[in-house]
């Protein structure tokens, strides 16, 4: 199993070093068609002239979505062919495909280098050694599962997630919450609610916590400064744990009196094993805290130095395999299913939102958006369909370009918003709307799909992707509409 995740690892990793390779060296410029920033031979990245990319460059992205939407529910055909990973790999090498080559012809070969070698990679081994090695610690027990159990449970891991991540805090424990739950027929919502508040909301407090903040972090604001959202954390779990008591209270008593006896029989109470793991966890979290070029400089000059992170990574995957007992992994019913899914169709939906990340920082001024609500609202829409992390740092820049004083020699940084009350205010918006609204779809963050997929191995039989957006749009969104008028406007 080990092996299997290694070679997937490997093989993305040398797939993005021949990229990186063949493109090395900027293309030929491209003569440009507009009078803005490409004519002075520079891009928004300063890589090299290249021409505007067309609006129909984000058909391959649209395209993407609705498969993920559609195929798993069209026809038992349809689905059957969707459950196979190798399809869904197919579909995604083959869309993305199209928007390699659409960007390649109009000059963005360094983006497709950045995206791929710098973003995909370390997120695909990031998540990949949280999720194997959570998957070495076995939280065994299976305590009542009432309404109140179940709303602690969720609490705690929205806890956690900020320090631990929302991909370890959801893959530590989704398994256990769906072995509690097990003699309930009524468990769907309990798995909906979970990936708001563990897999997202969760992870609003550090820049450990979700990957929009950590990059934030990079770009020089504070790691301390994210506590500043505990607030609106606050506030969305508060309303969410309390509108899911009250779901899971309804839905507990039109469980059978036989489900409920078996529950109470088998209620015994929960012990860890695998703790060496939490080692490893903590091993990761350092990583990343700490294997960047905040404190490793060099790596602004060399910025392959920062696979360093990676390599330690890769190093505390295998020190989780050899240090672990096999029956644990065993016992949490632990396969590679998941992340393999995240890594074949997010290869496919970081290279084809390219262009829609690309088109939406040429034109983002042209929105309109210049109030707290609107980044907000601007951010965790595109959030809930992009990857959330570029998508903060593209309102980033925009906001940035908002506030820098006219004749400024560069533009503020996100590390320079702090001591600026209306830019934190900006930025907070910004990163509530990244974290929260990733929930609002399966593919907001890794996670939810990751979640997913657990939860279906464990025969819960999830909605759709039509099913969860109605979830999300009947819950979340009203809360976002309060936390708008309470904190943005």
């Amino acid at each position: 199993m080990l092996k299997k995740l290694l070679t997937t690892i490997v093989f993305l990793v040398c797939l993005s070093v021949t990229t990186a390779g063949l493109f090395a060296e900027d293309p030929t410029p491209v003569p440009t068609q507009t009078t803005t920033q490409e004519e002075t031979g520079h891009s928004s990245h300063g890589e090299s002239v290249h021409q505007e990319l067309p609006y129909w460059s984000v058909l391959p992205f649209v395209a993407i979505l609705l498969s993920i939407a559609i195929l798993p529910v069209a026809s038992h055909k349809t689905s059957h062919w969707w459950e196979d990973n190798n399809n869904k790999l197919i579909l995604a090498v083959g869309l993305g495909a199209i928007s390699f080559v659409v960007l390649l012809i109009y000059g963005y070969s360094h983006n497709i280098v950045h995206t791929v070698f710098f973003d995909y990679v370390p997120f695909i081994i990031l998540l990949g050694s949280l999720f194997y090695i959570s998957g070495g610690i076995v939280i065994k027990g299976d305590i009542h599962a009432t309404p109140l159990n179940n709303t602690l449970y969720l609490l705690i891991g929205a806890g956690l997630a900020s320090f631990i991540g929302t991909t370890g805090a959801s893959m530590l424990l989704i398994r256990p919450l769906l072995k509690t739950n097990s003699e309930r027929k009524h468990v769907v919502h309990t798995v909906v609610f979970f990936i708001f508040l563990v897999s997202n909301i969760g992870g609003s407090l550090t820049p450990l916590g979700d990957p929009p903040l950590f990059l934030g972090y990079l770009k020089g604001v504070p790691f301390t400064w994210t506590f500043k959202l505990l607030p609106e954390m606050l506030f969305a779990t508060v309303i969410l744990l309390a509108v899911y008591f009250v779901w899971d209270t309804l839905a507990y008593k039109k469980e059978t009196k036989k489900d409920l006896k078996k529950d109470d029989k088998l209620a015994t109470p929960f012990s860890i094993g695998g703790q060496v793991n939490f080692i490893w966890l903590l091993g990761v979290i350092l990583a990343v805290a700490f294997l960047n070029s905040n404190y490793i400089p060099q790596i602004n000059e060399t910025p392959t130095l920062g696979f360093i992170r990676e390599g330690v990574l890769l190093v505390l995957i295998g020190l989780s395999k050899f240090t672990s007992k096999e029956e644990n992994r065993k016992f949490n019913n632990f396969t590679l299913h998941p992340i393999q899914e995240v890594a074949y169709l997010f290869i496919g939906i970081f290279i084809t939102m390219i262009p829609a990340l690309v088109l939406l920082e040429a034109h983002g001024k042209e929105l309109g958006i210049t109030q707290n609500w609107q980044f907000f609202w601007a951010t965790g829409a595109f959030s809930s369909v992009l990857d959330n992390a570029p998508t903060y740092l593209t309102f980033g820049s925009l906001a940035s370009g908002l506030l820098t004083p006219v004749g400024a020699a560069s533009p503020l940084t996100l590390g320079q918003f702090i001591g600026n009350v209306q830019a934190e205010e900006i930025l907070k918006a910004i990163s509530v709307g990244a974290v929260f609204m990733g929930a609002n779809t399966y593919i907001g963050n890794a996670p939810n799909f990751m979640v997913k997929s657990v939860a279906e191995e464990n025969k819960v039989k999830m909605p759709s992707f039509g099913g969860y957006l109605a979830y999300s749009m009947g819950i979340l969104v009203p809360v976002f509409i309060l936390i708008t008028f309470v904190f943005f406007v």
